[in-house]
């Protein structure tokens, strides 16, 4: 039975409610509604750091709005958290009191532990990285952890974020040259203090709205060919053209860009100054934007309690899929199982271990799952099937990893693969690019050994002898259909491997 759960994020930037659909019998969940204010509470601390009487006011009134969007959607469960605008505010007990008299919201504050245990979880939960650094920069603090083997092994908690930075050190709408120096000479020696981050040569996950429109811009100045932000990567060269990029034009420019929201020109520049100073101290391999943060590591902690165990990534995301298109378990059974027969014979004949490898199975057998989803979309199949799998978020599965899916997924021959690859050519070798059609092929043609999906194909047993491969396939029901398709899709792998199949189909 479906469930939604609303969860309210009181930040010092914005006050965010959004809405999840929880399906239990998946162990996952999907957003279905985000509704953003843009608060600014850091700003509204008084000299005596305590939240002022308009910054309550305004509280209370986003949370009297919110209100209405709960009871529209009839939420049977609501969780409230608030981070370091309210946590460093000298006034935090009278404003959580004010606040549960005037909406009956019971506000959990979260401590710096707090903060930052939910932003590593949601991305152990949420990306295939076994080891990185996460960051979660926000309005007034910014979270830091390292985790080793999916566990967290350290955390800190810095007292500032990207407007609190704005506000002590920038005069006007941007930083000039000097600003932004101050700001490095400021952040240096708090990150050079944690010795855990020195020279770690590993990816930095990055989540929050600083994170989010820093990997926007560069989408929009590369030009991304794919649609989706969770786990899109840029390197530290790449971050640091984007931030002398946006530190060179006028206030008036800035707000222009492509991918920057409005409300984020004036913070924008010391938010680049502070993950800058990060990738560079701890050596960073990549910058990785991730969609997925705190209130959804609040979620993943809450789907753990029930069920006991981790959630599963791109296996659960792909059994998703195969749900909403309605595809067969069954048939994906008997295809997967054809494909890995063939796999591992021509594999072995191949030069399994030196040519192949244990991703190389892993790809085919998602591939196998995910073969027929295009015929539920457009009249080309092939296409549908690229471009849903490219554009769509897999958890556990970066950018190139899902291309490489789409691609295998939907092979309908070498020239259809270069048109899809085009856009992304400079993504793959061309040994990488050759391997992917051996393996598009071996679906292809395993796929035709079930064409009637009618499991007539038991068993089949591949010999190599000079430059032929001789097949020797036993069914046990009429097999002319699938022998018909099978003469008709060899001629791909035969293209990509120079040899002759002959294939001997038998009634057992």
């Amino acid at each position: 039975m479906e469930k939604k759960i609303g969860v309210i994020d009181i930040g010092s930037n914005t006050i965010r409610l959004v809405i999840y659909e929880w399906t239990q019998s998946r162990r996952n969940f999907r957003e279905i509604e985000n509704i953003k204010v843009t608060a600014s509470l850091r700003s509204y601390l008084n000299s005596n750091q305590s939240l002022s009487d308009e910054g309550i006011n305004l509280l209370i009134d986003t949370l009297q709005g919110f209100q209405m969007m709960i009871r529209h959607y009839e939420l049977a469960e609501v969780i409230c958290v608030a981070t370091a605008a309210i946590r460093q505010s000298a006034n935090r007990e009278e404003i959580l009191r004010i606040l549960h008299e005037k909406t009956s919201f019971s506000i959990n504050l979260l401590s710096e532990y707090e903060e930052a245990y939910y932003g590593y979880l949601s991305v152990i939960h949420s990306t295939n990285i076994k080891e990185g650094i996460t960051i979660d920069m926000g309005g007034a603090s910014t979270e830091i952890t390292y985790f080793h083997d999916s566990k967290l092994v350290h955390y800190h908690s810095f007292p500032f974020g990207s407007l609190s930075l704005k506000l002590q050190f920038v005069t006007g709408s941007i930083p000039t040259a000097e600003e932004r120096q101050q700001i490095r000479q400021f952040l240096l020696p708090h990150f050079q203090s944690l010795t855990w981050l020195h020279d770690k040569h590993i990816p930095v996950i990055a989540m929050g709205g600083s994170a989010r429109n820093a990997a926007r811009i560069h989408q929009n100045y590369v030009k991304y060919p794919l649609v989706g932000m969770h786990q899109y990567e840029m390197s530290r060269l790449e971050l640091i053209e984007v931030k002398e990029m946006l530190q060179d034009i006028s206030f008036t420019d800035l707000q222009k860009v492509e991918g920057l929201s409005k409300e984020r020109s004036t913070t924008i520049l010391p938010a680049f100054e502070l993950f800058n100073i990060l990738c560079n101290i701890s050596n960073a391999t990549k910058f990785v934007f991730s969609l997925k943060g705190l209130r959804e590591g609040i979620l993943y902690q809450k789907m753990n309690d029930v069920s006991g165990e981790p959630l599963p990534l791109a296996e659960a995301s792909i059994d998703e899929l195969m749900q909403e298109f309605r595809i067969a378990s069954p048939t994906v059974n008997q295809f997967k199982k054809l494909a890995g027969l063939f796999y591992s014979q021509a594999a072995s004949i191949i030069g399994e271990g030196t040519y192949f490898n244990e991703d190389d199975f892993e790809l085919l057998m998602r591939g196998a799952q995910t073969f027929h989803l295009g015929r539920y979309g457009e009249e080309d199949s092939s296409s549908a099937a690229f471009y849903l799998l490219a554009n769509r978020t897999i958890m556990g599965l970066s950018h190139r990893e899902r291309v490489k899916l789409a691609l295998v997924a939907s092979f309908k021959g070498k020239g259809t693969f270069q048109k899809y690859l085009h856009p992304l050519k400079n993504w793959f070798t061309k040994e990488e690019q050759r391997k992917l059609c051996i393996i598009g092929a071996i679906l292809k043609l395993s796929n035709s050994l079930n064409s009637t999906q009618q499991n007539i194909v038991q068993d089949f047993v591949i010999t190599a002898i000079e430059n032929s491969w001789n097949i020797d396939i036993q069914c046990q029901k009429y097999f002319k259909f699938e022998e018909y398709q099978f003469e008709k899709q060899k001629k791909h792998l035969e293209k990509l491997l120079k040899i002759s199949i002959i294939s001997h189909f038998h009634l057992n």
